[in-house]
């Protein structure tokens, strides 16, 4: 693996001060073409008889059934929140009613895993302090046009929690997110606060355990992260961000990957293990 940094100085220390940072033209239209292909292939191979599962952040631990259970170690495709009419019928054709696809795509599909095991990418997780990368989670968000969901306001340490915490989030914008299509929202600084709650699973079931009681940030505080096509954003698992819902005629589709540092103590607590049938990987 290549050893030389792939950040700057000032861009480490933009990290540790703000909890974040941004690097446009990370990955090519090319790239992002790909990927973008390889979801709408997804999508249309999901019949919706199989579930009409939705993706929300209201009330997460209540909305966690099993088909979003099972989506662990697989890949599966979710809805958005209003896709649905009163009659129970798709509002719109199932492209555009798709919230996210889920959570193993990474590892199980080969053109996200091209995606994902990129040189540049292990170089940018080692400079953000990842000594061994452990990549467990990554999700297509589509942000559907007029109806793309809010995400309310949380911490990604919330849902893969380590001792210490060291989960680092790979944010990717495949298509331009503007402040009118629901764009990434973040606290500068705010990762350097408590972690509020963790989402915990044991078995087939989930709780939401309330940790600590400070609020969330506001308009006061927190700034938008618009972000053209192909750039990268990353940040720190304490760092509070939300994304607003989108009620513009223009998607905001992204990627998103998880990982923690097996040097921290991964708990066995968090939703998503991994055995040795399909075992933990970094980005080489």
């Amino acid at each position: 693996m290549n050893e030389d940094p792939m950040l700057t100085t000032a861009q480490r220390e933009q990290y540790q001060r703000d909890g974040y940072i941004v690097i446009p033209d990370f990955k090519s239209l090319d790239e992002i073409a790909r990927l973008r292909a390889r979801a709408e292939a997804i999508v249309d191979a999901f019949d919706p008889a199989e579930s009409r599962a939705i993706f929300t952040t209201r009330d997460q631990a209540r909305a966690s059934d099993a088909w979003f259970l099972g989506s662990d170690n697989t890949v599966r495709c979710f809805f958005e929140e209003e896709a649905f009419g009163p009659d129970g019928q798709l509002k719109q054709a199932k492209a555009l009613s798709i919230n996210k696809i889920g959570h193993a795509m990474h590892d199980l599909d080969p053109v996200f895993d091209a995606f994902t095991r990129d040189a540049k990418l292990a170089a940018v997780a080692r400079d953000l302090g990842l000594a061994q990368p452990q990549v467990w989670q990554s999700m297509y968000i589509f942000k559907q046009p007029g109806i793309g969901g809010e995400v309310r306001w949380h911490q990604d340490a919330t849902f893969f929690d380590s001792t210490p915490i060291s989960v680092t989030t790979f944010w990717f914008a495949l298509e331009d997110a503007t402040v009118d299509n629901g764009c990434l929202w973040a606290e500068p600084g705010g990762h350097r606060g408590p972690l509020r709650e963790r989402f915990l699973r044991e078995g087939d079931h989930i709780t939401m355990e309330k940790l600590d009681a400070t609020p969330w940030p506001d308009n006061s505080t927190a700034v938008p992260l618009e972000a053209k096509a192909g750039t990268l954003v990353c940040f720190h698992g304490l760092l509070p961000h939300y994304s607003a819902p989108n009620r513009s005629p223009v998607s905001r589709h992204a990627f998103t990957l998880h990982a923690t540092d097996a040097h921290t103590a991964y708990s066995a607590r968090n939703w998503i293990q991994r055995d040795a049938a399909l075992p933990v990987r970094g980005f080489d």
